[in-house]
């Protein structure tokens, strides 16, 4: 035998109840089925008590509509006219006892507990006639009869051994087996007092309960519970989409889960069948082919350290804290029996070792009644400043992770909190029981959907790992990447489990945002067609999202991009930069970044500043971080100028070469920026820096080859003023060819001294050979002392410079 429970929505429309009827006559064995009220019925009936209460004649009116969405279901359910007449002369009974209690209420403007709970009734009790009538041969049971209940501390309690004992008494007949209708159906949710008779019931969500009470007292094979989704869900689908269906939990967990906001079933179901040991299926009605999620003892194949992700928002934290708490015997008895005595539930406590402060976690609504009991508890300690006034802190939200694999992983409390801290979210209590079952803490309600999100991705709940990208500049450089990162979409999340979700774009004009994704195919279009952008919008749009692993990548050469990294570094996003300026500019802005990385836990990564896609700038940093000194720096470090000089012959002069680069692609639009060594004394500055040099850029020693007259004025004057050039650079080549030299653009650093020349090395000079526009670089360090280390490799394009964007944007991604 097995009792299935189907709750509102299971029941809500002709489409849902003869889906209830399909499950239920599939079933082999015998089933006894407990039914909620149509779903919004049991809200509405209360609504309309509150109007009736208040002298309000739209009571009448909203009656009206309850007697007419159960004709509704009756003609849309029912084709037999004579089984309709009598199911509706049936509800119409009622219906009129119903509307005598209403307009009772309506004459004496009272509405008690004991007539509410009257009231509601009506729910369950109409919508099982329902159910029952269009199943064949099916038996109508009431459930007043057997679940019984008394009133204690104000509150109806189950009375579990004579509920049980009238149960076996209805159901089973003398021979001990259950009476021979093979379906049964019977309302839930209420009661009956068992002193007073009076109807009762036992709460919101309390068909459940029903169900659990029945299955328990009659041993049932399963309790199953028919809802609108497919089971216990790892986290809260509504904020995150990842999230998937639990295919088993252990009864505590699930407990756990529901205890802290996962409203798939009613808390109190668990306790009854876990007692017998009888397993709940968790299922839904309109999916009834899938698998659902079974709870029971023991789990198999629990290999996850944590189950589920569980919150409740609107949470009030009340601190309780005085000296006189040190040591004293009795305080937290005082504080739990005065708000217990109020009818104020604490789902949560928090306590310093040195017992001077307990915080507790209510709800919203119950936090200035809960302030108001505590204050009187301790008026005495109050006024003699042994205690402090109640403090309620709220704007709060409380989550809990759940598994009983906790308890065998170590390090989960740790992993958790700094998870939290990397993305900026502080902790503000937290408590974990000796069980090592929950781990609940309390963070502002802005942070929860962030928490649930970065968490979920971090113990390998989601199927994918999620980096949520802002992409600053949409040229070569950004264009490339958004291309490269589009190809290779599919292929990291079937290899890598990894999600690049790229939730803005933005130009030097507009900006383009989505917390779900940008189609990357079509995000041109999209963003000519976005909103007018500025640096205090695109900084606005990130932090206010608040969105979980974060990254902001600039593909621009922009200052004034480079000028919002701190905030968004303090925001929690890492920054990945192909843009050199604040890499190579101020070293105290440049130490404030970094130093701004590490304490928020995130990371400032500019691979690309220096060498395009090579691993120099990473190189440095993993030999500084193993203990050895970087002692020298020699570079060819600008591919423009080694394409430009491996380039220039007898047959093609020096200004050609120069707009060849531009044509090619190898230079800036502005070939002076290249020609001037600039970019090559941002480079040198910020591998210095990284090897552990103080080093700003007027600090580098400059021989240059261009004369300064050339590099001011138009860019127009500048091409027309190139030519010059040719003859003296023609007279120079022919004597160093006779050298059998070649000229580089070389960057040096020795000791924290710098500078950058133009040199003719020989050959046999490891910079001889570099073809094309690749660039070297050669570290001399104390253990690579006598055979420097030699970095070599295409050092400029689009191409590459977005590839090493992307390898930094892949190396967040594997923190």
């Amino acid at each position: 035998m097995k009792v299935l429970k189907f709750g509102g929505t299971s029941v809500g429309s002709a489409e849902s109840i003869l889906n209830l009827k399909r499950i239920v006559e599939r079933q082999e064995q015998q089933v006894i089925v407990v039914v909620s009220a149509l779903g919004g019925i049991t809200d509405k009936l209360i609504a309309t008590s509150r109007l009736a209460m208040h002298g309000d004649e739209r009571y009448k009116d909203e009656f009206t509509d309850i007697v007419h969405r159960h004709h509704d279901m009756i003609d849309s359910v029912f084709t037999d006219l004579e089984q309709c007449r009598i199911l509706k002369t049936d509800i119409n009974k009622l219906a009129e006892e119903l509307r005598s209690i209403y307009y009772g209420l309506f004459l004496i403007k009272d509405l008690s507990p004991k007539t509410l709970a009257a009231i509601v009734s009506y729910g369950e009790r109409m919508s099982s006639r329902i159910t029952a009538a269009i199943m064949k041969d099916a038996q109508w049971f009431d459930s007043r009869e057997f679940i019984k209940t008394e009133l204690k501390h104000g509150k109806n309690t189950l009375d579990s051994e004579l509920t049980a004992k009238l149960v076996k008494d209805a159901f089973m007949a003398n021979d001990n087996k259950t009476i021979s209708s093979k379906v049964c159906v019977v309302p839930g949710f209420i009661s009956t007092d068992k002193n007073t008779g009076e109807t009762t019931n036992l709460g919101r969500g309390g068909s459940d309960y029903t169900a659990a009470i029945i299955a328990a007292a009659l041993d049932a094979e399963t309790l199953e519970i028919w809802t609108d989704v497919n089971g216990f869900m790892t986290a809260d689908p509504r904020v995150i989409p990842t999230a998937y269906t639990i295919a088993e939990l252990s009864y505590v967990e699930a407990m756990e889960l529901c205890n802290f906001g996962a409203k798939v079933i009613y808390p109190p179901t668990i306790y009854p069948v876990c007692v017998k040991n009888i397993p709940i299926i968790v299922k839904n009605t309109f999916n009834p082919e899938n698998p659902g999620t079974i709870i029971k003892n023991k789990v198999t194949n629990d290999s996850k350290p944590i189950k589920g992700i569980s919150s409740i928002g609107g949470t009030t934290l009340i601190t309780v804290t005085g000296l006189s708490m040190v040591g004293v015997i009795g305080v937290n008895r005082r504080i739990f029996t005065a708000l217990a005595d109020h009818g104020i539930s604490v789902f949560m406590v928090s306590q310093a070792s040195s017992e001077n402060s307990t915080s507790i976690g209510v709800r919203d609504e119950d936090a200035d009644e809960a302030v108001k009991v505590l204050d009187s508890e301790f008026v005495k300690e109050i006024e003699t400043g042994a205690m402090f006034p109640m403090h309620a802190e709220s704007g709060l939200a409380t989550i809990a992770i759940v598994g009983e694999n906790m308890k065998h992983t170590p390090g989960i409390a740790g992993k958790l909190f700094g998870t939290l801290g990397r993305s900026g979210i502080s902790v503000i209590a937290c408590a974990q029981g000796a069980s090592e079952t929950n781990i609940s803490f309390v963070v502002s309600s802005k942070y929860l959907r962030k928490s649930l999100n970065v968490l979920h991705d971090s113990f390998f709940l989601s199927e994918y790992k999620v980096l949520n990208l802002f992409i600053c500049g949409i040229g070569t450089v950004g264009g490339n990447l958004i291309e490269q990162i589009r190809t290779q979409y599919d292929e990291l999340m079937r290899t890598r489990r990894l999600k690049l979700n790229v939730v803005g774009i933005s130009s030097s004009s507009k900006a383009l945002f989505s917390r779900d994704g940008i189609d990357l195919s079509t995000y041109r279009k999209a963003l000519a067609d976005a909103q007018p952008s500025d640096m205090r919008r695109l900084v606005n749009e990130i932090t206010g999202m608040n969105i979980f692993n974060s990254v902001f990548v600039d593909c621009t050469a922009s200052e004034e991009v480079a000028g919002i990294y701190k905030t968004l570094l303090e925001h929690n996003v890492s920054v990945v930069a192909a843009n050199k300026i604040a890499a190579s500019g101020d070293y105290e802005s440049y130490r404030k970044l970094k130093d701004t990385a590490l304490r928020r836990g995130v990371k400032f990564l500019f691979e690309t500043n220096v060498g395009a896609g090579l691993p120099i700038i990473g190189t440095i940093g993993d030999l500084c971080s193993s203990g050895d000194k970087i002692l020298k720096i020699e570079a060819v470090l600008s591919g423009t100028l080694n394409f430009i000089f491996n380039e220039i012959a007898a047959d093609v002069p020096f200004s050609e070469t120069v707009r060849r680069a531009k044509e090619q692609g190898y230079s800036e639009p502005d070939p002076r920026i290249d020609l001037s060594g600039k970019d090559v004394v941002r480079k040198l500055v910020i591998l210095a820096r990284e090897a552990g040099y103080k080093v700003e850029q007027d600090d580098v020693e400059k021989n240059l080859f261009i004369p300064n007259e050339l590099l001011k004025g138009s860019l127009n004057d500048f091409w027309k003023a190139l030519p010059s050039l040719d003859n003296e650079f023609e007279r120079k080549r022919e004597i160093i060819e006779r050298e059998n030299k070649r000229w580089r653009f070389v960057a040096k650093m020795d000791m924290g001294k710098t500078s950058v020349s133009l040199e003719a090395v020989p050959v046999g000079h490891p910079f001889y050979g570099l073809e094309g526009s690749n660039n070297i670089v050669l570290l001399t360090t104390e253990r690579y002392r006598e055979y420097p280390m030699q970095i070599q490799g295409y050092g400029a394009g689009a191409g590459v410079t977005a590839a090493g964007v992307f390898a930094n944007i892949m190396s967040i991604a594997n923190i």
